[in-house]
């Protein structure tokens, strides 16, 4: 983590914010007698009906915060894109946790932010339309994720 001393002491907070959450949710917990570290959200996704659904709000949270500090379009596509691909292999059961815990999409997220916020030249433009987008295509993703998860576990519970 460089220091980023063009950023405004606000701007670096959040940054430092989003660092800290990213971590939580991937990599927080050594796994005893390995250097392999598995943070929150493959243990949070374990919870049936909503895990995964939490962990996927969690994720927004740092795509929409990255799109505040006016990251470039491109990379907030691709930060979108590795929630999603994230959210649809975790729905598999026991697998989808598996891949939460190599994934990482959190930490890719962060190095994706970091790659722009960490260079001098960075200059933010925010786009407020392009935000709203963001904000909307990520909340349709809950959504539709979370709908996904209701009808399954009402045809589940139908079955018994």
């Amino acid at each position: 983590m460089s220091v980023v001393a063009h950023l405004q002491p606000d701007q670096l907070k959040r940054v430092q914010r989003l660092r800290q959450l990213a971590r939580l949710l991937d990599e927080a917990i050594t796994i005893p007698g390995t250097s392999k570290k598995i943070g929150l959200d493959p243990i949070i996704g374990l919870v049936p009906g909503g895990g995964d659904t939490v962990g996927m709000i969690l994720s927004a949270y740092i795509v929409l915060e990255a799109a505040l500090l006016g990251l470039p379009k491109a990379t907030l596509l691709k930060m979108v894109s590795n929630i999603l691909i994230d959210a649809i292999v975790g729905t598999v059961p026991v697998l989808g946790d598996l891949f939460d815990v190599i994934s990482k999409a959190n930490t890719r997220n962060i190095k994706l932010l970091d790659t722009h916020v960490e260079n001098p030249n960075f200059n933010a433009k925010l786009d407020k339309w392009f935000v709203l987008l963001i904000a909307l295509l990520l909340f349709l993703m809950i959504a539709t994720f979370a709908a996904i998860v209701t009808v399954v576990i009402s045809l589940v519970k139908g079955l018994w």
